[in-house]
């Protein structure tokens, strides 16, 4: 078997917390059972944790690093495999022997599980009847109170719903090149044997489908990353980016709508922004060598705040992600709103830290992808990249029954008017070029222009004759047409040679064409 990341991103503590790991230098039964034990109970929707067996700890964190003597290996997974049957309900977790640094260590994955709550003995003594629900708080493992068992209880019947197993669909609908695309990226051992490993084995390794080996279904959150239409399954699971571009009022509106595996419409949804939107201006003072350098919006802050919001969106509400760019400000609008245990006080004054947790799965997955960070800090991360840039401070609103979360984030207070001076001067030159154009009687180039822009969007690549990869390469063509393929495979996370096939395909199609050098040229959308 084999765990969905690795034995060097662990010890890292950058993707998964040090909460979600316990080092152990050699197998303790007992205290192992109890961290096991309470990574499946995740009283706090963190999505379980690992164990790491070989390593010395200091204080929640890797101190030495002595390895598990290869002779010993198949002993301690005979025997905790064993323990584990102790656990009740049934539970298993997913182990895997990996080399580091010239030693062998025992990694265990204990997801968190789907039948909780979970117990085991107090102790391994032959004798010792009463059992434990145990949890885990912060970086340790402890006996829940009376209330903590309470949350136990009421969880149990309420499996976060990323993680849930969706009757609706099959294992048809899970697409293997999206996981292997997702397991080279997070450089996970998996990736090596997922070309021959059985599918629903790979599945049931990454714990993408249900646990029953006569029932095999995919789980939500399954279906969000590794499904190619989503939307399927999770109506408007979807980023829809709308300009306003004369206001709320206005009469123009300029939309977008990104679909397909959520980490696919987030990267993409980011892309358009950072091309589209976001402008940089550029400062000279005659008292300083370094130019100021400042942006309209910083990018980082409003890709932690979407980010945020794919995280935390409720994926069986109707209601798509809203990206609102409008003169002043960009709103980012998703359904429902933040926990309860979260004030709207504390919201105000951006203090903000979520004592449990919407989606489990999609947390994880994005955190591997390096899309968001550690939880309960998105804000901070919002107001430091605001603060660096000079930029006013952002708005987190919600509603007392928390329909709705929306974040502002102001426009930097030197681009403000700025937009309408643009658009004059911009109307201005267009109404110049009309009249020259129509007193030349509509000449050629207007009509190639309007037929061009009514293909595109009227079209918008969804032509039967293109396969999903391709649709996804066109739409970023047409997104920075001095894209290279180097950085298409990037932004789509596939790898080059794929790219540069379907690029291939969409050249024999006569659909797009190269001009100029490989690295200053630019792609035209024949059609």
């Amino acid at each position: 078997m084999g765990i969905p990341t690795n034995i060097k991103t662990l010890l890292s503590g950058q993707v998964v917390e040090w909460a979600r790991i316990e080092f152990k230098e050699t197998w303790d039964a007992e205290a192992s059972l109890k961290t096991i034990c309470a990574f499946a109970n995740d009283i706090d929707n963190w999505g379980g944790g690992y164990l790491i067996i070989g390593v010395r700890d200091k204080q929640g964190q890797p101190d030495s690093m002595p390895g598990v003597p290869p002779e010993k290996i198949d002993a301690y997974q005979k025997d905790m495999l064993n323990k584990c049957k102790r656990i009740h309900p049934e539970y298993m977790p997913i182990t895997e022997v990996a080399d580091y640094l010239g030693k062998k260590f025992l990694v265990v994955w204990a997801p968190g599980g789907s039948i909780r709550p979970y117990s085991s003995p107090k102790t391994m003594a032959k004798d010792c009847r009463e059992r434990i629900y145990w949890i885990r708080k912060m970086a340790s493992t402890i006996m829940p109170t009376e209330v903590q068992k309470k949350d136990l209880y009421e969880l149990a019947n309420n499996v976060p719903f990323d993680d849930r197993v969706n009757h609706q669909a099959s294992l048809e609908d899970l697409n293997l090149t999206l996981i292997q695309q997702y397991l080279r990226e997070v450089d996970s051992g998996l990736y090596h044997e997922a070309g021959q490993k059985d599918f629903v084995r790979l599945c049931r390794d990454m714990n993408l489908i249900s646990e029953l080996p006569e029932y095999a279904k995919p789980r939500n959150a399954a279906l969000m990353f590794f499904s190619l239409e989503p939307e399927k399954f999770f109506p408007y699971a979807q980023i829809d980016v709308v300009q306003f571009p004369d206001g709320l009022g206005g009469d123009q509106i300029i939309e977008k709508i990104f679909r397909g595996p959520i980490h696919q419409q987030l990267r993409e949804s980011l892309q358009y922004i950072r091309n589209v939107i976001i402008t940089e201006r550029i400062e000279k003072s005659p008292n300083t060598a370094e130019a100021d350098r400042y942006f309209n919006y910083p990018f980082t802050a409003i890709k932690e705040a979407l980010s945020n919001a794919v995280y935390h969106k409720g994926y069986d509400v109707r209601e798509p992600i809203e990206v609102r760019i409008l003169p002043d400000r960009i709103e980012i609008l998703s359904h429902p709103g933040a926990d309860r245990s979260i004030s709207i006080e504390n919201l105000q004054n951006y203090h903000a830290a979520s004592r449990r947790y919407r989606n489990r799965r999609i947390g994880e997955f994005l955190k591997e992808l390096h899309l968001t960070e550690g939880r309960n800090t998105g804000f901070q991360k919002i107001i430091r990249a605001l603060k660096a840039n000079g930029s006013p401070m952002p708005i987190f609103e919600t509603d007392e029954e928390r329909t709705f979360f929306l974040t502002t984030i102001p426009i930097h207070e030197d681009f403000i008017g700025l937009n309408d001076t643009l658009n004059d001067t911009l109307n201005d030159t267009l109404n110049d070029t009309l009249n020259d154009t129509l007193n030349d009687t509509l000449n050629d180039t207007l009509n190639d222009t309007l037929n061009d822009t009514l293909n595109d969007t009227l079209n918008d690549t969804s032509n039967k004759e293109l396969t999903e990869n391709e649709k996804h390469i066109l739409n970023a063509i047409r997104t920075d047409p001095s894209i290279t393929v180097l950085q298409i495979s990037e932004l789509l996370g596939t790898s080059k040679a794929t790219v540069q096939r379907a690029v291939k395909k969409l050249k024999e199609k006569k659909i797009i064409r190269r001009e100029g050098a490989k690295k200053s040229g630019i792609w035209i959308i024949l059609r």
